[in-house]
Order: C-alpha cells, then structure tokens, then sequence
C-alpha cells in the first residue's frame, strides 16, 4: 500500500537509496531536496503525488523554467522526479509511470575545467606557506598533495581514517561512492607530506589526550559534528590557496584538482582503463571526458603557437 503523503513517500524513498543502492549521503540529500521543492509545488496546486500526471509533472517543469534555473538544476529535478516514481510503479503503489517518457532539458556540454601543471605547482606552494601555525602548514600542504597525487573526491580525502596512512603506504585506500573499494598509488611528494603530518598529528592527539580529550579516528581530525574537515572548509582553503598562488579563485574548486590529475595523467600516457579505475568511475564513458578535456587543450596550443596557424591577414616576415 503506498504511503499516506508525500513525505513519507520521499522517506521511503530514501531509505530504500541508502539500503539497497549504498547511495551516499549527498545524494540522499539532493534527491530530498528536489522532491520536496516537486511536492510542495504539487501541494500548492492541489495535486496529489499518488494520483499526478504526466501533464502535471511537465507543467512543475514549466514552472522551474519559469525561475530561471539552470538546465543542469531542471535537469537533476526531473531525474529525481522520475526515479521516485519508478521506486512507486516496482512497489506497486501506482499501476502507471507518469514520468517514464518525459524528456528532460538536457544538460549543458561543458568540459571540465583543469589546471597546467605550473598551476598545481603554484597551488602547492601556497599550500605549505598558508596556515595559521607550523602545523596547519603540514596538514595543508598533505591535503593538497593527497588531492593532486590520488584524485580523490573532497568527500574521500577529508575523511580518510588515520588507519589508512599508517606505515609509509605505497597504495592508498579509498571508500568512494556506494562505499566501494579502490586502490590508489601515492607519489613520493605525497607519501613525504602524509608521513610529516601524520607526526605532527599525532603530536596533537597526543596533548589532546593527556588533558582527557577523546581521541580521533581520521586523519584529518576537527572539533566538528562530524569529526573531521568538511567539503566546505575545504572549499574555503583552496579558494584562499588560490589567492595566495596568483590564480584566480573562480577557476579553482576541488574538483579542479580531480579533473588535473586525470587530464596530466592521460597527457603523459596513462591508459584510459587505468585512470577510471583511479578515479573511481564505474562507468568508461565518464573517465573519456578527459580525452575531449585533452585533445581541446592541444588544439589550443597549436593554434596559439603553430606559425601556420597565423592569421591570414598578418604581414609576413
């Protein structure tokens, strides 16, 4: 029997996300907040979610149009409509998918933005000069390596257990989406940094625990809720590294550094398997991206540099 209101559909919902599919907790509150924006338009309608239609699910679209978003927001929302009603449909709390066969807005064909090396190099160079003491400049400077060395998603890197560092590692293990398993080699910069920090954190810990401080589980520890660094303050550093290395903050997020290590690693040769195995991606057509990412990039530079890619216009020598 379905539930009695749209809440207890989205939970429901939810829940059978994170049991089932292992969806990570971003995602479950992504797909909470695009339903809850579709049923309080439903609500305020006088629709009922049980009993709403393909017009009317095309009609919340127009709305969301109508706001101005984005064709990536549209899109996501729209995605997340149609995966509830899918769940509904294989629970048979309805006998009809009405959003099976609405097509969405698309999304944008953007490629990922990246960095040259010399920009990674600038960023890691403010890395170990910002901080407010000695030891933030370790920390700083392990995360910026870890991020570059691996390409790590945020959300992995600032809650790697301390477990995961100890004993000089080669390979580095990484939980990613779906609480899947990966393997990643650590360069030797970044097995330098982690081993350095990973002194000056227990340090830390240590004085933490002589004054009957509990101690921490990860590597990098925070008095935060969650116990770690959160994607936020993250997203704060890089921006401030940024600054400091002379590049312009609203070209560097942390996924910049995700897309350079795998655009540097296929510039140099990398096989394409290899790198998705890396990253993380379980599917190739993700991870081939970077190959557009890659051939837009040379394109640039022979355009920029070729003499025959002179105008035809210019004087001749």
């Amino acid at each position: 029997m379905a539930p009695h209101d749209a809440l207890q559909w989205i939970s429901t919902f939810l829940d059978a996300q994170a049991a089932e599919l292992g969806a990570s907790r971003n995602t479950l509150l992504a797909y909470g907040r695009d339903l809850k924006d579709f049923t309080s338009w439903l609500q305020r309608n006088g629709i009922d979610i049980l009993t709403a239609t393909r017009e009317d699910i095309e009609n919340y679209l127009i709305f969301c149009d109508a706001q101005g978003l984005a064709k990536s927001t549209r899109a996501r929302r729209l995605s997340a409509v149609k995966q509830i009603y899918r769940f509904a449909f294989e629970e048979s709390w309805r006998a009809d998918n009405p959003a099976i066969q609405i097509r969405g807005p698309g999304r944008a064909k953007t490629l990922p933005k990246t960095l040259e090396v010399i920009e990674v190099d600038r960023l890691l160079d403010a890395a170990r000069q910002t901080g407010r003491n000695p030891s933030d400049k370790l920390r700083n400077t392990c995360l910026m390596e870890l991020l570059y060395a691996t390409g790590m998603r945020v959300s992995e890197l600032v809650s790697l257990p301390v477990s995961a560092g100890r004993g000089d590692p080669r390979m580095l293990l990484i939980r990613g989406k779906g609480g899947k398993e990966r393997m990643v080699p650590l360069s030797p910069p970044a097995r330098l940094a982690l081993a350095t920090w990973l002194t000056t954190r227990d340090e830390i810990e240590e004085d933490r625990s002589s004054k009957g401080q509990p101690g921490s589980l990860f590597l990098f520890p925070s008095r935060g809720k969650a116990g770690h660094l959160t994607r936020h303050w993250f997203y704060q550093l890089i921006k401030d590294l940024a600054a400091s290395g002379g590049l312009d903050p609203a070209k560097v997020t942390p996924h910049t550094l995700r897309h350079a290590f795998a655009t540097h690693l296929l510039a140099n040769g990398a096989d394409l398997r290899a790198i998705q195995t890396l990253l993380g991606h379980s599917d190739i057509s993700t991870t081939e991206i970077y190959t557009h990412v890659l051939d837009a990039r040379l394109s640039e530079l022979v355009l920029q540099h070729h003499p025959l890619a002179q105008d035809a216009d210019d004087p001749e020598p």
